[in-house]
């Protein structure tokens, strides 16, 4: 392990924050915000300490990386940005707590979406846009970046890549791995320029509409008014929302094969038919409950007691339902917000019926693409999980049948079966874990599962008590820096974080 190197290289982090907070210092002059102006201020000065010490530690540092390095850096890099992004809030006074401050930032760099900002229309402008901000620099991916423009890196810069990529086996859409990464720079900055315009069109401010296409394309969230996209109440807004939430969860290596002619290889792939098919499906469904069709129309499928002359009874409890234009309009957008794990919401879904609810929580399991701004279990691994698990019940009954896993026309090696496998296991082990730690804090089960989720998922809201009309606020200190982990957990997709515990992976002498 070359520690010198990924100190070196942590420092150029540094740096790209204190660079990038120049932004919303730029917003808090313009609106007149003092205190955030010097909160911005004071974290560029402490970002730009901490790149110059670290930089001078491992000045001398050779340029080759190999697979532990990239693993140490993808991994801090992203407790670091957590931690250098959470200066601003705690400075401007935005929190008064150094752990929400940085669960706001781990959530906003995980591209989350899970908040603790209880009012978020009197936070000041310039804090509103760095939230929006950290998301749409977490969604394209600090190691995405560092490929992009530092060249020297090599077979360094292709792991980091490989290692930023979601997804069970990396998307390499052009021979060289950083023309791959700038293709995707220019795929991100092209989708947000042209979305910022349409917003701007249909009646956005420029500032709602630059932290909405931030949000929006990071797959990310957070919004700058305390209803989200309801806030608009726009048919148009919402759609064209929608569609770019979409847009974002598709695997960017089907935009790279469209753009080269092959936009029948878009069709053929099976896990975007998949995905359109599930956001459809699920749109259709939780339409139809919420228009009262649940097995007693007019009614919820939660029972209730009553007591009367004659004892308890239980009866239907009452919900209302929904005109039918009305039930499309919530279902799609909530169903397309949730299946893309971007969190953005229309409305209060914690109050639907059962069966909506418990589609949403399915949705947020699953998750969208592989090689997308999205987050989730991704549905390629979900599909072959499927695959395998028939062929192991194929095999029960036939021993000699040799069946080869495939997804579309690709096969699935033994390698990438292993991995998924692993990964799924490590995925329930946590969410296990943690559904139990929150349990343990006296947080109802339904609370605990689903903030287990939402973080882990990086979805960005749950259920119960922090579900749509709710936020993290009212979670204990240690269950906030527990789901701060989460979020960095799942945004890295497990394996590059877990190994950071493993001490056989540090020991190393620190060589120049």
């Amino acid at each position: 392990m070359n520690y010198f190197l990924v100190l070196k290289h942590l420092g150029i982090v540094a740096i790209a924050y204190a660079v990038a907070m120049l932004a919303p210092l730029a917003c808090s002059l313009w609106y007149g915000e003092r205190a955030s102006a010097i909160a911005f201020a004071v974290g560029i000065a402490i970002s730009g300490a901490v790149a110059l010490t670290l930089m001078v530690v491992g000045r001398k540092a050779p340029d080759t990386m190999y697979q532990r390095e990239s693993l140490a850096l993808v991994g801090i890099t992203w407790i670091l940005a957590g931690i250098l992004g959470a200066f601003p809030y705690l400075i401007s006074g935005t929190f008064s707590s150094p752990i929400d401050a940085l669960f706001e930032s781990t959530s906003g760099i995980t591209t989350t979406g899970s908040t603790v900002l209880q009012d978020i229309e009197s936070a000041p402008r310039g804090i509103l846009f760095w939230r929006s901000m950290t998301q749409w620099l977490g969604g394209i991916g600090i190691a995405v970046l560092f490929v992009a423009v530092l060249p020297y890196l090599g077979a360094g810069g292709k792991q980091l890549f490989n290692l930023e990529a979601p997804g069970p086996e990396s998307q390499t859409f052009k021979p060289r791995i950083r023309d791959s990464a700038v293709f995707l720079c220019r795929l991100y900055l092209g989708l947000s320029a042209v979305l910022f315009g349409i917003l701007l069109l249909e009646g956005m401010s420029p500032f709602d509409a630059i932290c909405h296409t931030f949000s929006t394309v990071a797959t990310g969230g957070f919004s700058t008014r305390q209803a989200s996209i309801a806030a608009f109440d726009s048919v148009l807004i919402e759609g064209t929302v929608m569609l770019f939430m979409v847009i974002s969860a598709i695997n960017f290596g089907l935009f790279f094969a469209a753009l080269r002619g092959k936009r029948i290889a878009v069709w053929r792939n099976t896990e975007f038919r998949v995905f359109i098919g599930m956001l459809v499906v699920a749109t259709t469904l939780v339409a139809l409950n919420l228009m009262g069709v649940h097995g007693n129309p007019g009614a919820s499928s939660e029972i209730v007691q009553e007591q009367g002359l004659e004892g308890v009874k239980y009866a239907h409890a009452e919900e209302p339902t929904y005109s039918r234009l009305r039930a499309i309009r919530l279902a799609a957008f909530q169903v397309v917000s949730i299946g893309t794990t971007s969190g953005f919401v229309t409305a209060d879904f914690d109050g639907w019926p059962h069966f909506s609810r418990t589609l949403l929580l399915v949705l947020m399991f699953v998750g969208a693409c592989a090689g997308s701004t999205a987050g989730g279990f991704k549905i390629v691994r979900v599909i072959m999980l499927l695959k395998m698990a028939f062929w192991r019940l194929e095999q029960s009954f036939r021993p000699k049948t040799v069946r080869l896993v495939r997804i579309g026309e690709d096969i699935v090696d033994d390698e990438v079966q292993r991995r998924v496998s692993g990964f799924f296991v490590l995925f329930l082990l946590w969410f296990v874990m943690g559904t139990l730690l929150l349990s343990g804090f006296g947080l109802p089960l339904e609370t605990a599962t689903t903030a287990v989720l939402a973080t882990l998922n990086n979805i960005g809201p749950g259920l119960g008590l922090v579900g749509a009309a709710s936020d993290y606020s009212a979670l204990p200190s240690p269950v906030k820096l527990f789901l701060s982990f989460c979020m960095i957990l799942g945004r890295l997709e497990i394996y590059t974080i877990c190994v950071l515990f493993i001490p056989s992976f540090w020991r190393s002498k620190w060589t120049r």
